[in-house]
């Protein structure tokens, strides 16, 4: 076995785990509304946690939350909340599983005015990925109007670095460091 000796983004090296979600899922630009929805939420719940707690607990999120389906997610009863205020194998934070109910809902209203959620939240970058790498402050900027615009539409745990971490997930950002094998892959150099 040879040892991988790619240049990677300083975070990505702290574990095995953060390697393997650089290398494969951050930053690669999304389309699919099913995972759009998916990691709004894990954005979201990571709030005063490290990404790689949640990382750790993405498949159970998966679960718990019958597969990022919004239209099961925006019907939770009170009985459903309890149980997943029980399941210990995700964080068990009120507010934060709330807002995932609330952001169903949110997320629902959005498909069925635009077509797709993958329409709206691309709208904030023209529908092209802004290379961070220089360019702070188109970054700053797409990450607080899409903020603004997802809390007007009654999105929960979505303030501007949740939105900039949304945003650098899923592609909409390149924000690997120049360096990085990664940054020069998805930005097409």
């Amino acid at each position: 076995m040879t040892e991988d000796t790619r240049r990677r983004c300083d975070w990505a090296n702290l574990d095995p785990l953060l390697a393997a979600y650089h290398d494969h899922d951050w930053g690669v630009p999304v389309h699919d509304d099913r995972l759009l929805f998916e990691m709004l939420n894990l954005e979201g719940a990571q709030a005063g946690l490290s990404w790689l707690t949640i990382l750790k607990k993405r498949a159970n999120y998966v679960r718990a939350f019958d597969n990022f389906d919004a239209l099961k997610i925006a019907t939770y009863t009170d009985t459903k909340r309890a149980t997943l205020l029980a399941d210990a194998s995700i964080i068990r934070n009120r507010l934060k599983i709330n807002a995932f109910i609330e952001n169903a809902k949110a997320f629902l209203q959005v498909k069925a005015e635009l077509g797709s959620f993958d329409s709206y939240v691309w709208q904030f970058v023209d529908s092209e990925p802004i290379i961070g790498d220089g360019n702070q402050a188109a970054v700053r900027e797409a990450s607080i109007a899409m903020s603004k615009d997802m809390k007007k539409r009654g999105f929960r745990f979505i303030g501007p670095t949740t939105t900039l971490s949304f945003m650098q997930s899923v592609g909409i950002v390149n924000d690997h460091e120049p360096s990085c094998y990664r940054f020069k892959e998805l930005a097409g150099k």
